[in-house]
């Protein structure tokens, strides 16, 4: 099993403005069953986590003392995103690749660990966004989960306005059984998964 796929470099200029994506940004939940390109997903991904700094390794969102706490999780459907086989994998910021954790298509299980929601299986991408809080425990206490979870809606509102600026939709919920998702995910142990995002074309 491969272990990582490199992703196309992101677009540093789109076509759609801020006020459009923000104006126009509604949560979907009727995908349509056209797989993404691997530029698509490339995008969304580096909106929600990816490195901006040309010197020191700063990220797309904003976070308490520059610790990042977060870790992203795509779960792939099959023949959702051209190129990229099915499975669950891990987004590594720095190299800005994807790291290849579980075989098959896990989104129904994803679904049934947040409120049984069939309907996200129709996307052919889930996102899990997760927290570390111990990451932030020594320096912030107990603040570290606030801060962790103001930092995990920063990059939700990123994926959507991305999707929405490349011309796809994506839908939020919350995770009911924390530890089911874990498991499916391949997770460290600790981490926290919060929101779970579909991402796809927009259905009719």
């Amino acid at each position: 099993m491969e272990q990582k796929v490199q992703l196309p470099e992101p677009s540093l200029r789109g076509t759609v403005s801020v006020e459009e994506a923000i104006k126009n940004r509604r949560t979907v939940r009727t995908f349509s069953k056209n797989p993404l390109t691997l530029k698509h997903l490339s995008q969304v991904l580096w909106a929600a986590q990816g490195t901006t700094g040309d010197t020191m390794k700063f990220r797309s969102v904003p976070s308490a003392g520059i610790i990042y706490p977060l870790d992203l999780y795509v779960v792939i459907g099959q023949n959702a995103v051209q190129g990229l086989p099915v499975g669950v994998y891990r987004y590594l910021p720095d190299a800005h690749a994807l790291e290849r954790l579980r075989e098959g298509d896990k989104r129904q299980d994803v679904a049934q660990a947040a409120f049984g929601q069939s309907w996200m299986t129709e996307a052919p991408v889930l996102l899990v966004i997760s927290a570390e809080y111990d990451r932030l425990m020594e320096r912030y206490g107990d603040r570290a989960v606030r801060y962790a979870d103001l930092e995990a809606g920063h990059a939700g509102q990123n994926v959507f306005l991305q999707a929405e600026a490349e011309g796809l939709g994506a839908g939020i919920v919350g995770v009911s059984n924390p530890t089911v998702i874990n498991e499916v995910l391949g997770a460290a142990t600790g981490e926290e998964p919060l929101t779970i995002m579909p991402v796809g074309y927009k259905g009719f």
